[in-house]
Protein backbone atom coordinates (compact mmCIF):
# COMPACT_ATOMS: atom_id res chain seq x y z
CA UNK A 1 0.00 0.00 0.00
CA UNK A 2 3.21 2.43 0.80
CA UNK A 3 4.18 2.16 -2.84
CA UNK A 4 1.16 2.11 -4.30
CA UNK A 5 0.23 5.85 -2.42
CA UNK A 6 3.67 7.06 -3.43
CA UNK A 7 3.30 5.72 -7.19
CA UNK A 8 -0.06 7.84 -6.99
CA UNK A 9 1.35 11.06 -5.65
CA UNK A 10 4.37 11.06 -8.21
CA UNK A 11 1.98 10.19 -10.70
CA UNK A 12 -0.08 13.24 -9.79
CA UNK A 13 2.90 15.46 -9.13
CA UNK A 14 1.79 16.20 -5.49
CA UNK A 15 5.02 16.90 -3.43
CA UNK A 16 8.25 18.69 -4.46
CA UNK A 17 11.37 18.06 -2.24
CA UNK A 18 11.78 19.62 0.37
CA UNK A 19 7.59 20.47 0.63
CA UNK A 20 6.03 21.90 3.76
CA UNK A 21 2.32 20.12 3.39
CA UNK A 22 0.39 20.11 6.41
CA UNK A 23 -1.18 17.14 7.02
CA UNK A 24 -5.53 17.43 7.59
CA UNK A 25 -6.26 15.15 10.39
CA UNK A 26 -9.82 14.58 12.10
CA UNK A 27 -8.94 11.64 14.34
CA UNK A 28 -10.60 9.14 11.99
CA UNK A 29 -9.36 6.25 9.78
CA UNK A 30 -8.84 7.68 6.79
CA UNK A 31 -7.23 10.79 7.86
CA UNK A 32 -4.56 8.74 10.66
CA UNK A 33 -3.92 6.38 8.07
CA UNK A 34 -2.34 9.30 5.93
CA UNK A 35 -0.71 10.83 8.85
CA UNK A 36 0.95 7.48 8.70
CA UNK A 37 1.61 6.74 5.25
CA UNK A 38 3.06 9.73 4.80
CA UNK A 39 5.20 10.04 7.70
CA UNK A 40 6.56 6.39 6.62
CA UNK A 41 7.13 8.26 2.96
CA UNK A 42 8.57 12.01 3.89
CA UNK A 43 12.17 10.95 3.31
CA UNK A 44 11.37 10.08 -0.17
CA UNK A 45 10.72 13.86 -0.75
CA UNK A 46 12.02 15.46 2.26
CA UNK A 47 8.91 16.12 3.41
CA UNK A 48 8.52 18.56 6.60
CA UNK A 49 5.30 17.52 7.56
CA UNK A 50 2.54 19.37 10.30
CA UNK A 51 -0.60 18.43 11.49
CA UNK A 52 -3.46 20.37 11.26
CA UNK A 53 -7.02 19.55 13.33
CA UNK A 54 -10.45 21.74 13.06
CA UNK A 55 -12.87 21.28 16.31
CA UNK A 56 -15.96 22.21 15.07
CA UNK A 57 -17.40 21.99 18.53
CA UNK A 58 -20.69 20.28 17.69
CA UNK A 59 -20.86 17.31 19.87
CA UNK A 60 -19.10 18.19 23.29
CA UNK A 61 -16.38 16.32 24.99
CA UNK A 62 -16.43 13.95 22.07
CA UNK A 63 -14.90 16.97 19.73
CA UNK A 64 -12.57 17.56 22.62
CA UNK A 65 -11.12 14.52 22.98
CA UNK A 66 -10.87 14.23 19.29
CA UNK A 67 -8.51 17.00 19.29
CA UNK A 68 -6.48 15.64 21.94
CA UNK A 69 -6.09 12.72 20.46
CA UNK A 70 -5.11 14.08 17.59
CA UNK A 71 -2.55 16.67 19.29
CA UNK A 72 -0.97 13.18 20.99
CA UNK A 73 -0.83 11.54 17.55
CA UNK A 74 1.47 14.82 16.34
CA UNK A 75 3.44 14.69 19.50
CA UNK A 76 4.23 10.65 18.74
CA UNK A 77 5.41 11.85 15.62
CA UNK A 78 7.09 14.99 17.09
CA UNK A 79 5.42 17.36 14.43
CA UNK A 80 4.42 20.90 15.12
CA UNK A 81 -0.03 21.01 15.76
CA UNK A 82 -2.13 23.23 14.66
CA UNK A 83 -5.26 23.35 16.59
CA UNK A 84 -8.55 25.88 15.47
CA UNK A 85 -12.24 25.86 17.37
CA UNK A 86 -14.43 26.86 15.07
CA UNK A 87 -17.12 29.41 15.37
CA UNK A 88 -20.52 28.75 15.73
CA UNK A 89 -21.87 26.85 12.59
CA UNK A 90 -25.05 28.15 10.85
CA UNK A 91 -27.45 26.94 8.22
CA UNK A 92 -26.30 23.53 6.13
CA UNK A 93 -23.66 21.81 9.23
CA UNK A 94 -22.09 19.57 6.33
CA UNK A 95 -21.26 22.40 4.10
CA UNK A 96 -20.51 25.12 7.11
CA UNK A 97 -18.47 22.78 8.64
CA UNK A 98 -16.63 21.88 5.01
CA UNK A 99 -16.44 25.12 4.28
CA UNK A 100 -14.99 26.04 8.13
CA UNK A 101 -12.02 23.18 7.46
CA UNK A 102 -11.30 24.31 3.65
CA UNK A 103 -10.56 28.42 5.02
CA UNK A 104 -8.78 26.90 8.12
CA UNK A 105 -6.24 25.10 5.23
CA UNK A 106 -6.30 27.55 2.88
CA UNK A 107 -4.96 30.27 5.34
CA UNK A 108 -1.82 28.15 5.81
CA UNK A 109 -0.77 27.88 2.21
CA UNK A 110 -1.95 31.61 1.60
CA UNK A 111 0.08 32.97 4.48
CA UNK A 112 2.94 30.84 2.74
CA UNK A 113 3.51 28.90 6.17
CA UNK A 114 2.59 25.54 4.10
CA UNK A 115 2.80 24.10 0.15
CA UNK A 116 0.66 21.78 0.72
CA UNK A 117 -2.09 20.55 2.51
CA UNK A 118 -2.89 16.43 2.91
CA UNK A 119 -6.78 15.22 3.30
CA UNK A 120 -7.59 11.88 3.65
CA UNK A 121 -10.16 11.24 1.24
CA UNK A 122 -10.64 7.91 -0.34
CA UNK A 123 -11.91 6.44 -3.32
CA UNK A 124 -15.65 5.85 -1.43
CA UNK A 125 -15.36 9.55 -0.84
CA UNK A 126 -15.19 10.19 -4.37
CA UNK A 127 -17.68 7.74 -5.57
CA UNK A 128 -19.83 9.33 -2.58
CA UNK A 129 -19.08 13.00 -3.70
CA UNK A 130 -20.19 12.05 -8.21
CA UNK A 131 -23.03 10.65 -6.81
CA UNK A 132 -24.42 13.33 -4.49
CA UNK A 133 -23.27 15.80 -7.11
CA UNK A 134 -25.42 13.58 -9.37
CA UNK A 135 -28.68 13.84 -7.09
CA UNK A 136 -28.54 17.72 -7.14
CA UNK A 137 -28.17 17.80 -10.81
CA UNK A 138 -24.19 18.74 -11.26
CA UNK A 139 -22.51 19.72 -14.80
CA UNK A 140 -19.74 17.96 -15.92
CA UNK A 141 -17.59 20.10 -14.20
CA UNK A 142 -19.21 18.93 -10.30
CA UNK A 143 -19.13 15.48 -11.80
CA UNK A 144 -15.97 15.57 -11.93
CA UNK A 145 -16.25 15.44 -7.84
CA UNK A 146 -12.80 15.95 -5.77
CA UNK A 147 -9.86 16.28 -7.74
CA UNK A 148 -6.49 14.39 -6.56
CA UNK A 149 -4.01 17.85 -6.80
CA UNK A 150 -6.30 21.27 -6.60
CA UNK A 151 -4.86 24.76 -7.65
CA UNK A 152 -5.01 26.36 -4.75
CA UNK A 153 -2.43 23.72 -3.48
CA UNK A 154 -4.78 20.80 -1.79
CA UNK A 155 -3.90 17.24 -2.38
CA UNK A 156 -5.41 13.87 -1.41
CA UNK A 157 -2.98 10.63 -1.76
CA UNK A 158 -5.72 8.20 -0.66
CA UNK A 159 -7.94 9.02 -3.13
CA UNK A 160 -7.16 5.89 -5.13
CA UNK A 161 -7.37 3.77 -2.19
CA UNK A 162 -10.37 2.35 -0.32
CA UNK A 163 -11.81 2.96 3.31
CA UNK A 164 -11.62 -1.05 3.52
CA UNK A 165 -7.73 -1.07 2.29
CA UNK A 166 -7.43 1.96 5.03
CA UNK A 167 -8.70 0.07 7.65
CA UNK A 168 -7.00 -3.22 6.67
CA UNK A 169 -3.91 -0.92 6.74
CA UNK A 170 -4.24 0.15 10.34
CA UNK A 171 -5.62 -3.27 11.89
CA UNK A 172 -2.52 -4.83 10.63
CA UNK A 173 -0.08 -1.49 12.00
CA UNK A 174 -2.52 -1.84 15.22
CA UNK A 175 -2.91 1.68 15.01
CA UNK A 176 -5.78 3.26 17.00
CA UNK A 177 -8.49 5.75 15.10
CA UNK A 178 -11.50 7.30 16.28
CA UNK A 179 -15.46 6.79 15.14
CA UNK A 180 -17.10 9.89 14.85
CA UNK A 181 -21.01 9.22 16.04
CA UNK A 182 -22.20 11.48 13.98
CA UNK A 183 -20.79 9.73 10.35
CA UNK A 184 -23.91 7.19 10.83
CA UNK A 185 -26.71 9.62 11.00
CA UNK A 186 -29.30 9.53 8.30
CA UNK A 187 -29.93 13.33 9.08
CA UNK A 188 -26.62 13.50 6.67
CA UNK A 189 -27.36 13.44 3.36
CA UNK A 190 -23.96 11.97 2.61
CA UNK A 191 -24.58 9.69 5.32
CA UNK A 192 -28.01 8.43 3.57
CA UNK A 193 -25.52 7.83 0.33
CA UNK A 194 -23.03 5.83 1.82
CA UNK A 195 -24.78 3.80 4.39
CA UNK A 196 -28.11 3.19 2.44
CA UNK A 197 -28.36 4.07 -1.46
CA UNK A 198 -24.22 2.75 -2.61
CA UNK A 199 -24.91 -0.39 -0.75
CA UNK A 200 -28.19 -0.88 -2.24
CA UNK A 201 -27.28 0.29 -5.42
CA UNK A 202 -24.01 -2.15 -5.20
CA UNK A 203 -26.27 -5.12 -4.59
CA UNK A 204 -29.29 -4.74 -6.84
CA UNK A 205 -27.24 -3.46 -9.85
CA UNK A 206 -23.34 -3.31 -9.75
CA UNK A 207 -21.18 -5.12 -6.90
CA UNK A 208 -17.92 -2.90 -8.02
CA UNK A 209 -20.23 0.57 -8.31
CA UNK A 210 -17.47 2.41 -5.82
CA UNK A 211 -15.00 2.14 -8.29
CA UNK A 212 -17.26 2.32 -11.67
CA UNK A 213 -18.61 5.93 -9.58
CA UNK A 214 -14.52 6.78 -8.85
CA UNK A 215 -13.65 6.40 -12.46
CA UNK A 216 -16.18 8.17 -13.81
CA UNK A 217 -15.01 10.96 -11.73
CA UNK A 218 -11.38 10.34 -12.94
CA UNK A 219 -12.61 9.91 -16.66
CA UNK A 220 -14.47 13.45 -15.93
CA UNK A 221 -11.58 15.14 -14.56
CA UNK A 222 -9.34 14.68 -17.86
CA UNK A 223 -11.95 15.78 -19.79
CA UNK A 224 -12.68 19.04 -17.72
CA UNK A 225 -8.75 19.80 -17.70
CA UNK A 226 -9.13 19.81 -21.42
CA UNK A 227 -11.85 21.80 -21.79
CA UNK A 228 -10.53 24.59 -19.33
CA UNK A 229 -7.33 24.46 -21.47
CA UNK A 230 -9.69 25.56 -24.20
CA UNK A 231 -12.03 27.63 -22.39
CA UNK A 232 -9.15 29.54 -21.17
CA UNK A 233 -7.35 30.67 -24.42
CA UNK A 234 -10.71 31.55 -26.31
CA UNK A 235 -11.70 33.60 -22.58
CA UNK A 236 -8.54 35.39 -23.65
CA UNK A 237 -9.68 36.29 -26.70
CA UNK A 238 -12.81 37.03 -26.76
CA UNK A 239 -13.22 38.65 -22.67
CA UNK A 240 -11.30 41.49 -21.16
CA UNK A 241 -11.46 42.75 -17.70
CA UNK A 242 -12.10 47.14 -16.91
CA UNK A 243 -12.49 48.38 -13.88
CA UNK A 244 -15.61 46.91 -12.11
CA UNK A 245 -16.56 44.85 -14.85
CA UNK A 246 -16.06 42.39 -17.78
CA UNK A 247 -17.05 42.69 -21.12
CA UNK A 248 -17.69 39.50 -23.81
CA UNK A 249 -17.27 39.64 -27.59
CA UNK A 250 -21.16 38.82 -28.31
CA UNK A 251 -20.63 37.57 -31.50
CA UNK A 252 -17.90 35.21 -30.67
CA UNK A 253 -19.58 33.72 -27.62
CA UNK A 254 -22.31 32.88 -29.60
CA UNK A 255 -20.05 31.25 -32.48
CA UNK A 256 -18.32 28.96 -29.64
CA UNK A 257 -18.98 25.72 -28.68
CA UNK A 258 -21.67 25.23 -25.87
CA UNK A 259 -19.36 23.54 -24.16
CA UNK A 260 -16.61 26.77 -24.07
CA UNK A 261 -19.16 28.91 -24.24
CA UNK A 262 -20.81 28.07 -20.97
CA UNK A 263 -17.16 27.60 -19.30
CA UNK A 264 -16.38 31.22 -20.80
CA UNK A 265 -19.32 32.84 -19.10
CA UNK A 266 -18.54 30.83 -15.69
CA UNK A 267 -15.06 32.52 -16.25
CA UNK A 268 -16.64 35.80 -16.66
CA UNK A 269 -19.41 35.95 -13.71
CA UNK A 270 -16.20 34.91 -11.55
CA UNK A 271 -13.88 37.85 -12.56
CA UNK A 272 -16.79 40.46 -12.30
CA UNK A 273 -18.19 39.06 -9.49
CA UNK A 274 -15.19 36.56 -7.36
CA UNK A 275 -16.84 34.03 -6.76
CA UNK A 276 -19.93 31.94 -8.27
CA UNK A 277 -22.32 31.38 -5.63
CA UNK A 278 -25.63 30.87 -6.68
CA UNK A 279 -24.85 30.58 -10.23
CA UNK A 280 -27.16 27.86 -11.52
CA UNK A 281 -27.55 26.37 -15.52
CA UNK A 282 -30.56 28.79 -15.94
CA UNK A 283 -28.28 31.95 -15.34
CA UNK A 284 -25.57 30.52 -17.68
CA UNK A 285 -28.19 29.83 -20.09
CA UNK A 286 -29.84 33.33 -19.71
CA UNK A 287 -26.32 34.58 -20.92
CA UNK A 288 -26.00 32.16 -23.74
CA UNK A 289 -29.29 33.53 -24.82
CA UNK A 290 -28.51 36.78 -24.77
CA UNK A 291 -25.58 35.76 -26.84
CA UNK A 292 -27.39 34.16 -29.58
CA UNK A 293 -29.68 37.09 -31.12
CA UNK A 294 -28.05 38.20 -34.11
CA UNK A 295 -28.16 42.29 -33.04
CA UNK A 296 -29.95 43.96 -30.43
CA UNK A 297 -29.79 45.12 -27.03
CA UNK A 298 -30.66 43.44 -23.65
CA UNK A 299 -30.72 43.42 -19.91
CA UNK A 300 -30.82 40.31 -17.29
CA UNK A 301 -29.70 39.69 -13.64
CA UNK A 302 -27.48 37.18 -12.58
CA UNK A 303 -26.42 36.71 -8.50
CA UNK A 304 -24.90 40.02 -7.71
CA UNK A 305 -24.29 41.27 -11.53
CA UNK A 306 -26.12 43.50 -13.48
CA UNK A 307 -25.64 41.81 -17.49
CA UNK A 308 -26.50 44.52 -20.16
CA UNK A 309 -26.04 43.93 -23.91
CA UNK A 310 -25.59 47.00 -26.16
CA UNK A 311 -24.68 45.54 -30.19
CA UNK A 312 -21.86 43.11 -30.29
CA UNK A 313 -21.09 43.28 -26.61
CA UNK A 314 -21.84 42.17 -23.23
CA UNK A 315 -20.94 43.60 -19.99
CA UNK A 316 -21.18 42.21 -16.63
CA UNK A 317 -20.48 44.29 -13.34
CA UNK A 318 -22.00 44.57 -9.72
CA UNK A 319 -25.73 45.78 -9.78
CA UNK A 320 -24.53 48.65 -7.37
CA UNK A 321 -22.36 50.04 -10.47
CA UNK A 322 -25.58 49.99 -12.30
CA UNK A 323 -27.40 52.04 -10.26
CA UNK A 324 -28.22 55.16 -11.21
CA UNK A 325 -28.11 57.39 -8.27
CA UNK A 326 -25.80 59.86 -8.40
CA UNK A 327 -24.80 58.90 -11.83
CA UNK A 328 -25.00 63.07 -13.14
CA UNK A 329 -21.84 65.21 -12.69
CA UNK A 330 -20.53 68.71 -13.85
CA UNK A 331 -17.50 70.82 -13.53
CA UNK A 332 -16.67 74.35 -14.28
CA UNK A 333 -13.71 74.57 -16.94
CA UNK A 334 -11.39 77.60 -16.84
CA UNK A 335 -9.46 77.09 -19.92
CA UNK A 336 -5.96 76.22 -19.91
CA UNK A 337 -6.85 73.41 -17.71
CA UNK A 338 -7.16 69.47 -17.48
CA UNK A 339 -10.05 67.97 -15.95
CA UNK A 340 -10.21 64.39 -14.76
CA UNK A 341 -13.47 62.95 -16.21
CA UNK A 342 -15.62 60.53 -13.47
CA UNK A 343 -15.75 56.99 -14.58
CA UNK A 344 -12.19 55.82 -16.00
CA UNK A 345 -8.74 57.09 -16.13
CA UNK A 346 -8.85 59.92 -18.67
CA UNK A 347 -8.55 63.43 -18.91
CA UNK A 348 -10.00 66.29 -20.58
CA UNK A 349 -7.57 68.60 -21.68
CA UNK A 350 -8.48 72.22 -23.34
CA UNK A 351 -5.51 74.40 -24.50
CA UNK A 352 -5.57 77.98 -25.90
CA UNK A 353 -3.71 78.29 -29.33
CA UNK A 354 -3.14 81.42 -31.70
CA UNK A 355 -5.07 81.10 -34.82
CA UNK A 356 -1.67 80.19 -36.94
CA UNK A 357 -1.95 77.02 -35.11
CA UNK A 358 -5.33 76.11 -36.63
CA UNK A 359 -5.27 73.03 -38.71
CA UNK A 360 -8.52 72.24 -39.35
CA UNK A 361 -8.97 69.66 -36.46
CA UNK A 362 -12.64 68.02 -35.59
CA UNK A 363 -12.49 68.90 -32.01
CA UNK A 364 -11.11 72.98 -32.19
CA UNK A 365 -13.29 75.40 -30.72
CA UNK A 366 -13.04 78.88 -31.95
CA UNK A 367 -11.94 80.85 -28.97
CA UNK A 368 -13.74 84.25 -29.94
CA UNK A 369 -17.32 82.77 -30.09
CA UNK A 370 -17.85 81.01 -27.32
CA UNK A 371 -19.50 83.88 -24.87
CA UNK A 372 -20.05 82.17 -21.60
CA UNK A 373 -18.54 79.91 -19.34
CA UNK A 374 -17.64 76.26 -20.37
CA UNK A 375 -18.83 73.18 -18.06
CA UNK A 376 -17.62 69.83 -18.32
CA UNK A 377 -20.67 67.09 -17.55
CA UNK A 378 -21.79 63.51 -18.45
CA UNK A 379 -24.56 63.16 -21.38
CA UNK A 380 -27.64 63.24 -20.88
CA UNK A 381 -30.96 61.64 -22.41
CA UNK A 382 -32.30 64.53 -24.59
CA UNK A 383 -28.45 66.05 -25.18
CA UNK A 384 -28.33 67.46 -29.18
CA UNK A 385 -26.43 69.47 -31.32
CA UNK A 386 -25.55 70.21 -35.12
CA UNK A 387 -21.90 68.59 -35.15
CA UNK A 388 -19.46 70.21 -37.64
CA UNK A 389 -20.13 68.73 -41.13
CA UNK A 390 -23.69 68.08 -40.93
CA UNK A 391 -26.62 70.03 -42.25
CA UNK A 392 -28.87 69.68 -38.86
CA UNK A 393 -29.11 69.11 -35.22
CA UNK A 394 -29.21 65.46 -33.91
CA UNK A 395 -29.43 63.99 -30.63
CA UNK A 396 -26.25 62.48 -29.49
CA UNK A 397 -28.24 59.10 -28.45
CA UNK A 398 -28.88 58.58 -32.13
CA UNK A 399 -24.73 59.66 -32.50
CA UNK A 400 -24.17 56.58 -30.08
CA UNK A 401 -26.56 54.25 -32.64
CA UNK A 402 -24.69 55.48 -35.56
CA UNK A 403 -21.01 55.05 -33.77
CA UNK A 404 -22.13 51.65 -32.13
CA UNK A 405 -21.33 53.01 -28.61
CA UNK A 406 -22.34 50.57 -25.96
CA UNK A 407 -24.91 51.06 -23.64
CA UNK A 408 -22.50 51.15 -20.36
CA UNK A 409 -20.32 54.06 -21.87
CA UNK A 410 -22.81 56.44 -22.79
CA UNK A 411 -23.05 57.08 -18.80
CA UNK A 412 -19.56 59.05 -18.09
CA UNK A 413 -19.97 60.35 -21.88
CA UNK A 414 -17.73 63.64 -21.59
CA UNK A 415 -20.05 66.42 -23.23
CA UNK A 416 -18.94 70.42 -23.05
CA UNK A 417 -21.88 73.01 -23.10
CA UNK A 418 -22.31 76.62 -22.65
CA UNK A 419 -25.15 78.18 -20.99
CA UNK A 420 -26.61 74.23 -21.40
CA UNK A 421 -26.06 74.44 -24.69
CA UNK A 422 -23.66 71.53 -26.49
CA UNK A 423 -20.69 72.87 -27.76
CA UNK A 424 -18.84 69.63 -28.25
CA UNK A 425 -19.14 65.98 -27.45
CA UNK A 426 -16.21 63.56 -27.70
CA UNK A 427 -15.67 61.52 -30.41
CA UNK A 428 -18.43 63.51 -32.21
CA UNK A 429 -16.27 66.67 -32.25
CA UNK A 430 -17.14 70.54 -31.86
CA UNK A 431 -20.61 71.90 -32.99
CA UNK A 432 -20.80 73.49 -36.30
CA UNK A 433 -21.81 76.89 -34.60
CA UNK A 434 -18.76 77.02 -32.32
CA UNK A 435 -15.97 74.96 -34.30
CA UNK A 436 -12.74 76.44 -35.46
CA UNK A 437 -12.61 78.20 -39.15
CA UNK A 438 -9.74 79.37 -41.12
CA UNK A 439 -8.66 82.49 -39.61
CA UNK A 440 -9.83 82.50 -35.97
CA UNK A 441 -7.54 84.22 -33.71
CA UNK A 442 -8.17 82.52 -31.12
CA UNK A 443 -8.37 78.47 -30.97
CA UNK A 444 -9.07 76.47 -27.84
CA UNK A 445 -7.93 72.75 -28.59
CA UNK A 446 -10.02 70.07 -26.82
CA UNK A 447 -8.33 66.35 -26.38
CA UNK A 448 -8.84 63.26 -24.41
CA UNK A 449 -5.88 61.61 -22.62
CA UNK A 450 -4.75 59.12 -20.62
CA UNK A 451 -4.35 59.95 -17.29
CA UNK A 452 -1.16 58.88 -15.80
CA UNK A 453 -0.73 56.88 -13.14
Amino acid sequence: MIERIHAFAERRRMFFPGCRVGVAVSGGADSVCLLHLLRELAPRWNLRLEVLHLDHGLRGEASRADAEFVRRLAAGYRLPFHLREAGPLAGNLEEAGRQARRRFFLEFIEAGRLDRVALGHTRNDQAETLLFRLLRGAGSAGLAAMRPVTREGLVRPLLDTTRAEVEAFLKSRGLEWRDDATNTQPVFARNRIRHELLPRLEVEWNPRLVETLARTASLLQDDETFLEEQAGRLAGEILRQEPGAVILDAERLRAAAPALAGRVVRRAVGLAKGDLKSLDFGHIDAVLELASQAAGDGRLQVPGLDVIRSFHRIRMASQAAGAPAGRNWSAALRPPCQTPIPGGKSLLRLEILGGKDYTGGEDDLDGDRLGGPLRLRNWRPGDHYRRRGRAQAEKVKYLFQEARIPLWERRNWPIITMKERVVWAWRFGASQEFAAQAGCAKILRVSVVDQIG
